[in-house]
């Protein structure tokens, strides 16, 4: 449904902390601070997670699963196939 790296970065394109996505998906910081620590795909309770989905669908970003087309044609982010976590350099 939604990874962490996905997460992470769609609260980094929104300009929004922690605690202002857990306000505006209805969850507690805790949850969303467990959530963006997960390996991979952020599993959990289901009502949890539409409420996420839902608030970054409101607040404008589309979370685009691999290999899923963006229906909105907007800007977009997403990893290339096969890259795995990225390596970057400081």
């Amino acid at each position: 449904m939604i990874t962490a790296a996905q997460l992470r970065a769609a609260r980094a394109l929104l300009g929004v902390d922690q605690r202002q996505l857990a306000e505006l998906s209805g969850l507690s910081v805790p949850t969303i601070q467990r959530m963006e620590a997960s390996e991979g795909t952020i599993r959990g309770n289901v009502d949890s997670l539409v409420k996420l989905i839902d608030a970054l669908g409101t607040a404008g970003v589309e979370v685009i699963n691999e290999g899923a087309v963006s229906s909105g044609g907007g800007r977009g982010v997403r990893l290339k196939a096969g890259s795995g976590s990225p390596k970057v350099q400081t």
